[in-house]
């Protein structure tokens, strides 16, 4: 642990990306502290731009745009990170069971692993927020459900490769349970792997929700930055940073995760730590 901890540290730009990332989540949690109430609330005369009376300007409403990026962050880290766990689970636990027992198990599961593939994540996501309601729990369910092969055909790919060594078979000829060599004696042994892709599903989850966000399909009781963007694309081309500033946000917190994802893929990935 201490090697890897040192080798993330001596890869610069994944520095720069986890002070980007405590930046973003720094942000999120002082949101209702520097801006106490309701990021929808009027504050102002409408279109003012950035370092007038607010550091950020106002939006067609003369809402404080500041307040909105910052109250958005707060949402937007929310969705990505839940809807990235709850993914997580869900194609480890399949991607296990796969992995590992092979056969009809494997196929049925890898079956049903490609079904989800075949349709295009994105509307698939549409639909499920279009059918199931844009709340924030259906918006990360929605995103969860569209994110998880991509983990469960890692995580199979893994185990595949695991159940043959010769620590397993050792466990197997000791008579311990398929539980317990899961659990305790392969899933350790592809944490990293799951980390690292986990990371990045956070950087598509983050893109997925503000497209929805974008098309009108959040919660609108709610503030996030692709919500500021489609607000604003009515009048891009006279209140352009209503739009640029949520977007320049999303750029650099994806920009972050994945520099942190390279990172962490340099310093857990045993292929690497050799080079």
């Amino acid at each position: 642990m201490r090697d890897a901890f040192l080798r993330f540290v001596r890869h610069k730009p994944a520095l720069v990306g986890l002070v980007l990332l405590v930046m973003v989540v720094i942000a999120a949690a002082v949101a209702s502290l520097l801006y106490p109430g309701d990021p929808f609330r009027i504050v102002g005369k409408p279109f003012q731009p950035p370092l007038t009376d607010f550091p950020l300007g106002t939006d067609m409403l003369g809402r404080d745009l500041a307040a909105a990026v910052f109250y958005g962050a707060r949402t937007t880290l929310l969705i990505g990170f839940a809807a990235t766990l709850i993914a997580t689970v869900v194609g480890v636990t399949i991607g296990g069971l796969a992995g590992y027992f092979g056969g009809r198990a494997d196929a049925l599961l890898m079956r049903l692993t490609e079904l989800f593939q075949t349709i295009p994540f994105f509307l698939f996501a549409i639909l499920l927020v279009a059918v199931l309601g844009s709340s924030i729990g259906k918006i990360i369910f929605a995103i969860a459900v569209v994110s998880w092969p991509p983990m469960a055909r890692l995580v199979r790919g893994e185990f595949m490769a695991m159940r043959n060594r010769e620590f397993v078979q050792a466990c197997v000829s000791m008579g311990m349970g398929h539980a317990r060599i899961i659990v305790v004696h392969i899933l350790p042994n592809t944490l990293s792997a799951i980390v690292v892709t986990g990371s990045l599903m956070i950087a598509t989850a983050i893109l997925i929700e503000s497209g929805l966000s974008f098309l009108g399909l959040s919660d609108p009781n709610v503030m996030s930055w692709g919500y500021i963007i489609g607000s604003g694309r009515s009048v891009l081309r006279t209140a352009w940073w209503i739009c640029a500033v949520p977007g320049v946000a999303i750029l650099l917190t994806v920009m972050a995760i994945n520099l942190v994802g390279d990172g962490l893929n340099d310093a857990l990935n045993p292929r690497l730590r050799q080079l």
